[in-house]
C-alpha cells in the first residue's frame, strides 16, 4: 500500500496573496501537491467584511478550504498573519494535519506593534510610496524586482475593510490560551535582523507555549523570508517534510 501524499497549504502574510508562493510552490511542486490560498479581503478574495469572529473568521474559510479540497494528509506553511491562522487553525486540532512550518509568524499573543506605527499604518492603506517604504523597512537582504513589484501590488490591491481590521483588532488578538491544544510538530523560521517581530519574540511568545517546536534563525534576514532567502526556505520545507514522514513511520510501528 502507497504511503499517503502529503499536500501543502499556504497562507500568506497581511497585505499579501497566494502569489507569494509562486517560486516556492514551482520548485516544489512536482514532489508534492501544493494548495495556495488567499485569505479574505486579499488576492481578489472577497471585500473583507465579516471579521465578528476575528482571527476564527479565517481559520473557518481556511478548514473549508481544505475540506473542499478533500486534504487528508497535509502541512501548512504560514508566513506572519498567515502563522498565526495556522496556530489557531492547528489548536482545533483537524484530522489530517502533520505540521506547521511557520516563516517570521505573527505570534499567539498580541503583535507588538507601537500605537503610533499602528496609526500610522492605518493612514497608509493604498498608498504605493507607503508601500514601497514598507517593503525597504521589512528586508534586509535584497528581493527581486519581480517579488518587490508583486509586494506593491498585493498591498495596494488589500481591502480597506481587512486593513482596518487587522491594525485595529486582528493584530491584537491573543490566543495564546489554545497553544496548549496544538500537537502537531511546529518549526518556526525567523530572521536575525527581523524588525517586525523580532526573534526574542518569536522565542518567547510563539516557540515557548508549543509542546513540539523548533526556532530556527536565518543570519541576515528580516521579515519576508520567502523573498529574502527563497532557496532556504525550500530547503527548510524539504527537511520538514522528511522529518515528518520518519516521525509518521516511527508512530504508526509503534501502534
Amino acid at each position: 500500500m502507497s504511503e499517503p501524499t502529503t499536500t501543502l497549504v499556504f497562507l500568506h502574510y497581511f497585505g499579501g496573496s497566494a502569489r507569494e508562493w509562486d517560486d516556492l510552490t514551482g520548485a516544489i511542486g512536482d514532489d508534492h501537491p501544493c494548495l495556495a490560498l488567499n485569505l479574505r479581503g486579499h488576492g481578489g478574495r472577497g471585500d473583507g467584511d465579516g471579521y465578528e469572529r476575528g482571527i476564527d473568521a479565517l481559520v473557518y474559510e481556511v478548514a473549508a478550504d481544505i475540506e473542499e479540497a478533500r486534504l487528508t494528509d497535509y502541512v501548512i506553511v504560514g508566513h506572519s498573519m498567515g502563522g498565526k491562522v495556522a496556530l489557531a487553525l492547528a489548536a482545533q486540532q483537524p484530522s489530517g494535519l502533520r505540521g506547521l512550518l511557520l516563516l517570521a509568524p505573527s505570534p499567539p499573543t498580541p503583535e507588538p506593534i507601537s500605537d503610533k506605527d499602528r496609526a500610522e499604518s492605518l493612514a497608509t492603506w493604498g498608498d504605493r510610496e507607503a508601500s514601497d517604504l514598507c517593503l525597504q523597512r521589512i528586508t534586509n537582504l535584497p528581493v527581486t524586482a519581480e517579488a518587490a513589484a508583486r509586494f506593491t501590488e498585493d498591498n495596494l490591491r488589500t481591502t480597506e475593510a481587512v486593513w482596518q481590521w487587522w491594525y485595529r483588532t486582528g493584530s491584537r488578538e491573543d490566543i495564546s490560551g489554545r497553544m496548549m491544544d496544538v500537537a502537531v510538530p511546529v518549526w518556526i523560521m525567523t530572521g536575525s535582523e527581523d524588525s517586525v517581530i523580532s526573534p526574542q519574540v518569536q522565542q518567547s511568545e510563539t516557540a515557548a507555549p508549543l509542546a513540539n517546536s523548533r526556532l530556527v534563525r536565518i543570519p541576515g534576514a528580516g521579515h519576508l523570508l520567502n523573498d529574502e532567502v527563497p532557496r532556504t526556505v525550500e530547503a527548510a520545507l524539504r527537511q520538514f517534510i522528511a522529518v515528518l514522514k520518519i516521525d509518521l513511520k516511527e508512530t504508526v510501528a509503534a501502534q
